[in-house]
């Protein structure tokens, strides 16, 4: 099945290099790279899983670290990646939302034509994303730049693991309220932000709001694809697999055991991304 992915990370070779001198300082990547499930990727480790997997076009972005210096490396290399392979991939940023000065850096990023920022870590980077005194220069500057941004998410309920973190629906949902002129993409389902969506209120305030599918084979059933069918959402669902934990063949399956309806699983798999990136690089 041809898809497009949202939700890609990839490592410059000397954040790899230097993982754990970085670690030493960076207490979210530490636990991040220390677990079971991490693996590292660069740009030539995803293409070929591109051209496998029927991969359209990729949204790529580094890690979002606390320090600055540390997200221009990732920046850099991010933007270098879509410059030498511009018909297949997309580009995020990453800033701390909080540095003096991410501003001039998410600025300088969309000049070299980056769409978006994230995957941003609420709890990684120390930020409040219910608070709107800390929110709100990220919103203007991505409302200035016509970015969308990559929220990480979870699911308030079920078992912990590393970088679940602890910013669900609710914190999720006042973001929204806050700042309804930001495009916002919620991570790994938007910790079931989605069922809200069936309260007519919500519905509103969410209007701005979508959602990826990274991690749902370890987190879901398949039957969710149906469900989220039923609520009338599946126009606000991308692809994300979360690469390189993860790649689109296990999602493609999830999909074709979910018995949703076959322009459903398109729209999921391609079409909802396809028109995000027409409609932010128009």
């Amino acid at each position: 099945m041809k898809n497009i992915d949202f939700h890609i990370h990839l490592y410059p070779p000397e954040v790899i290099r230097d993982a754990e001198k970085i670690a030493e300082r960076e207490p979210y990547f530490d636990a991040l790279i220390h677990n079971k499930v991490h693996k590292w990727a660069t740009v030539d480790d995803l293409l070929p899983r591109m051209e496998r997997d029927e991969v359209e076009r990729g949204v790529v972005g580094g890690f979002a670290f606390r320090d600055l210096g540390l997200c221009r490396l990732c920046n850099d290399y991010i933007i270098e990646c879509v410059k030498k392979n511009p018909d297949k991939l997309e580009g995020l940023c990453l800033v701390p939302p909080l540095a003096r000065d991410f501003d001039k850096e998410v600025l300088r990023c969309a000049d070299a034509g980056l769409v978006g920022v994230g995957e941003l870590f609420p709890e990684g980077q120390g930020i409040d994303l219910s608070d709107i005194s800390q929110t709100w220069r990220l919103a203007g500057v991505l409302h200035e730049a016509r970015l969308c941004v990559l929220w990480h998410t979870a699911e308030p309920v079920g078992h912990d693991y590393p970088g679940k973190g602890n910013v669900g629906p609710k914190e999720a949902a006042l973001f929204c309220v806050h700042h309804p002129e930001v495009r916002v993409i919620f991570a790994h389902l938007g910790g079931g932000l989605w069922l809200y969506e069936a309260m007519p209120e919500m519905r509103l305030y969410l209007s701005n709001a979508l959602y990826d599918l990274a991690a749902l084979p370890w987190l879901y059933e398949p039957r969710i694809l149906k469900a989220i069918e039923s609520a009338g959402v599946a126009d606000k669902f991308l692809m994300g697999t979360d690469f390189p934990l993860l790649d689109s063949t296990r999602y493609v399956k999830a999909l074709s055991l979910s018995e949703i309806g076959e322009a459903t699983a398109d729209l999921i798999a391609r079409g909802n991304a396809a028109s995000l990136l027409k409609a932010l690089k128009s």
